[in-house]
């Protein structure tokens, strides 16, 4: 089960302190956007979560069918492509994540194929890929998530 992740604004501007369990980062946005560039920007990590759900994926199917992958590489990037369907109104494009994944070790061509196919079932390729309910409630100083994990007024 994931743990929970807290966000929370950092002395700089823009800057915003994560934790999740015993892990600390932080996130920012680029100079350019008026940020210090003192972590990776939002839709940066969700690339990062999803290329490391990949490759994690990737490794752990590898490992149960013992096939020799010596290493797995993602490079993903956020691309604005022509729209089928619901295009932004203005451009007519829509955001599309373009990840592309090489194996090192000695897999047949079956084998590489199939691990590509493992790799678009990761949870977070799931998550992302499918139509996920964002429920959002205001916060105050007696909230449990305040001072630990959220409880939801609805759950």
């Amino acid at each position: 089960m994931p743990r929970n992740v807290s966000v929370n604004s950092g002395s700089m501007r823009f800057v915003q302190d994560i934790s999740v369990g015993p892990h600390a980062f932080q996130a920012d946005e680029p100079s350019a956007n008026g940020g210090n560039d003192a972590g990776p920007e939002s839709l940066e990590l969700v690339l990062a979560a999803l290329g490391a759900c990949a490759s994690i994926t990737v490794q752990m199917y590898a490992d149960r069918k013992q096939w020799p992958v010596e290493g797995v590489h993602v490079h993903l990037s956020c691309v604005k492509v022509p729209s089928e369907g619901q295009p932004d109104a203005k451009t007519g494009m829509t955001n599309a994540i373009e990840m592309g994944i090489s194996f090192s070790g000695n897999l047949t061509e079956d084998q590489r194929r199939r691990l590509l196919e493992i790799a678009g079932r990761c949870p977070v390729h799931r998550i992302l890929t499918s139509q996920v309910e964002i429920r959002t409630n205001l916060l105050t100083a007696s909230s449990p998530s305040v001072n630990g994990s959220f409880v939801g007024n609805d759950q």
